[in-house]
């Protein structure tokens, strides 16, 4: 019996990535918001209390399902090492060439012999359209009217995009309250993320939250 092979992105659930919005195959839209962390341990308990107290009320004010996500990844010190060596070459005191290449064997033995990690952290903000969405073109088929396909799908698309981005609002301002910064991610930086995800193994420039 033959078999028919598929492909990876018959296995991956996004359509497309528009406008800094993920489309999935099943109509449903995603926006992704990167947060900067708060060192909880530091706080004082008053502080400490305040943001419980904070988040709390961010998550009872909510309407609608968030996916709150953190990605590891071991810390690649190759950059920053080839800058050291760039220095160290460059250096005309013979002194602190040694300094430095001590200082390199110092940070990759380090490294080596410590699971070093960093971590960002995301939250998810769905948004599935009405059902009666797709009832549009029956509609018009009954009203005799024709319908330009890509119009309509553009229509569809900034109808969707306005309701997830008033979710969006809401994400953002209940997490700048609890001292969160937060930045949603445009269409490169969403791609960048995904194939990361999905090529693990490969050691990419890490994305950076504005400041």
């Amino acid at each position: 019996m033959a078999t028919t092979s598929k492909s990876t992105q018959d296995f991956v659930p996004i359509k497309e990535v528009r406008d800094g919005i993920v489309i999935l195959k099943d109509g449903s839209l995603s926006a992704i918001l990167m947060t900067s962390s708060i060192n909880f341990a530091l706080k004082s308990q008053d502080e400490q209390m305040a943001i419980l107290f904070q988040f709390q009320n961010f998550l009872n004010s909510l309407e609608f399902s968030i996916q709150i996500f953190i990605q590891s990844r071991d810390l690649d010190i190759r950059p920053y090492i080839a800058l050291l060596e760039e220095r160290r070459t460059v250096q005309v005191d013979d002194l602190m060439r040694i300094q430095i290449q001590e200082y390199i064997e110092f940070v990759k033995n380090f490294t080596e012999s410590a699971s070093i990690m960093t971590k960002n952290f995301f939250v998810i903000v769905p948004y599935t359209p009405s059902a009666l969405q797709g009832k549009h073109d029956i509609f018009q088929i009954f009203s005799g009217k024709k319908s330009d396909k890509k119009q309509d799908e553009d229509g569809a698309f900034e109808e969707n995009r306005t309701q997830l981005q008033q979710r969006v609002s809401v994400v953002e301002q209940g997490l700048v309250r609890t001292g969160i910064r937060v930045v949603q991610l445009g269409t490169e930086e969403v791609i960048e993320l995904y194939y990361k995800m999905f090529n693990p193994g490969e050691m990419e420039k890490p994305i950076s939250l504005n400041q």
